[in-house]
């Protein structure tokens, strides 16, 4: 599966957000310092997928708020 997200770090709690555009928007409460808001993505996404966090990659946008992430199933 291949998402195509926009992620706001920083928010008050971490959840789905809607759209944005054309992608799905994700507020984290993460802080993007140190990569913890990619960290934190691929935990959120694995507890809502229900897959293991080693099976989700980023494969594009690791410093950017677009992201594209791969959830191999």
């Amino acid at each position: 599966m291949i998402l195509d997200l926009h992620v706001q770090p920083g928010a008050s709690r971490t959840e789905f957000a809607g759209r944005h555009g054309e992608r799905i928007k994700v507020r984290l409460a993460a802080r993007a310092i140190d990569g913890r808001a990619n960290e934190a993505l691929i935990e959120f996404l694995a507890a809502h997928y229900h897959v293991p966090k080693s099976r989700i990659r980023i494969a594009s946008g690791l410093k950017s708020r677009q992201k594209r992430v791969i959830i191999d199933e």
